[in-house]
């Protein structure tokens, strides 16, 4: 992967099914790392789930958006206060790469670099299967990863649903039909 893909904060079609999106962070690159695999930090931005660090290794994650601001804003219809996915571990090579299945579908890829006392973390979701998927995943992932740099930051994210709404309306315009 290059260094930096090419759209601000949004996430970009890199293959006709695959949305890759980026965030720079406040390193070092372990610290980064636990919040992506340790269940309790993971839980403060994106989901739940205890992982064995092994390839094959199945997980479940469970997000609760409704806890990840606060206040959550205001949830669309069509969304529950949970949601559960089980997993598989794919590929790892801690601390830089961690790659899973998205349900049976889809497979997720977190690549992270050192730059200098920051890192680039890289998000690539593989095989999104139609446009109304991706107009979920893409403000998905945008806004779980702008709540992640908030928290990493020790910063207080706006309110998770409200933004989920405005990035949808975003990614509807910015996504090819």
């Amino acid at each position: 992967m290059n260094d930096v893909v090419t759209a601000g904060d949004y996430g970009v079609l890199t293959e006709p099914a695959t949305l890759t999106i980026q965030r720079i962070l406040p390193g070092p690159i372990e610290r980064v790392w636990n919040y992506l695999t340790d269940s309790e930090l993971r839980r403060r931005w994106l989901a739940a789930g205890d992982m064995e660090l092994i390839v094959g290794a199945p997980f479940e994650l469970v997000w609760r958006n409704d806890e990840l601001t606060d206040p959550p804003g205001k949830r669309p219809e069509g969304f529950s206060d949970e949601h559960r996915m089980m997993s598989r571990i794919t590929e790892i090579d801690p601390p830089r790469k961690l790659s899973f299945t998205w349900y049976e579908r889809g497979e997720v890829t977190f690549e992270l670099a050192p730059r200098g006392e920051r890192v680039l973390l890289t998000v690539i979701h593989r095989r999104i299967p139609d446009r109304s998927v991706l107009l979920k995943v893409g403000p998905g992932w945008h806004n779980h990863l702008d709540v992640l740099v908030a928290r990493i930051s020790g910063e207080e994210p706006e309110p998770f649903w409200d933004k989920f709404a405005r990035l949808q309306k975003d990614y509807a315009r910015r996504m090819p039909a």
